[in-house]
C-alpha cells in the first residue's frame, strides 16, 4: 500500500484504528454477523452494509438497521456480543503495515499523536496491544467521550484539544467515508487508507 501524504509537517496526527492502524475490518464483519445471528436479526448482513457504515459507532448502526427493517434489536446487547466474539479472535489480527510504520516514525520524532475511533475501548485497547501499537498512543478518543460520533467532527476536535494543537494543524488517517467526512467537518487534512474491497469503496 502506498499512501499519498501532504508535503508538510503537522502539529498533531490523528489515526482511526480499525482498518487504518489495524487490519481488522474482515474480523469486525464476522463479529457483526455472529452477533446478529445470535440475536435473531431478521435481515441479511452484507459486506456492502458493513463497509457503508465504517467508522460509525456500533449502537448507531444497530439503531439505523432497526429503523430500516422495523425490528427492535438491543444495541447494547448486540455490541457486547460482537465485542466478546471479536476479542476472542484477536490472534487473527495484524497491523496495517504502511500506517503502522508512519505511526512508529512519527512517535520516534516526538510527534503528537492520538487515536479517534468508532469502536469502544474494550475492543481498541486489546487489538492495539496485540499488534504492538498501543504504546505509541497515550490519547484514545472513543464514542464514549463525545455526544456525536463520526461523521460529526466531535471526536477529531476532542483529539486535537487533548493534544493541545489547533484543528487546522492536524492530519487525519482514515479508512471510512464517515471518518473522512468528520475530518473535513473538523477542518483537518486527511489521508485515505483503503481497507474495503474496491467494489465497496
Amino acid at each position: 500500500m502506498k499512501l499519498s501524504l501532504p508535503d508538510r509537517d503537522f502539529a498533531g496526527y490523528i489515526f482511526d484504528c480499525d482498518g487504518t492502524l489495524v487490519d481488522s475490518m474482515p474480523l469486525h464483519f464476522r463479529a457483526w454477523a455472529a452477533s446478529f445471528q445470535h440475536h435473531g436479526a431478521p435481515f441479511e448482513w452484507t459486506e456492502e452494509r458493513f463497509y457503508a457504515g465504517a467508522g460509525k459507532p456500533d449502537r448507531e448502526i444497530v439503531d439505523g438497521l432497526n429503523a430500516e427493517f422495523g425490528c427492535a434489536l438491543d444495541g447494547d446487547a448486540v455490541h457486547e456480543t460482537k465485542a466478546d466474539w471479536f476479542v476472542r479472535h484477536l490472534a487473527e489480527l495484524t497491523a496495517v503495515a504502511a500506517v503502522a510504520e508512519i505511526a512508529r516514525d512519527l512517535h520516534a520524532d516526538g510527534a503528537k499523536m492520538a487515536v479517534a475511533t468508532g469502536s469502544d475501548l474494550v475492543i481498541v485497547d486489546p487489538e492495539m496491544r496485540h499488534v504492538g501499537l498501543r504504546e505509541y498512543f497515550e490519547i484514545i478518543v472513543t464514542p464514549a467521550d463525545v455526544e456525536r460520533g463520526k461523521p460529526a467532527p466531535d471526536m477529531f476536535l476532542l483529539a486535537a484539544e487533548k493534544m493541545g494543537v489547533d484543528a487546522a494543524d492536524c492530519l487525519v488517517f482514515e479508512d471510512g467515508k464517515a471518518g473522512i467526512e468528520a475530518a473535513d467537518a473538523a477542518g483537518m487534512a486527511s489521508v485515505f487508507v483503503p481497507s474495503a474491497p474496491e467494489s465497496f469503496r
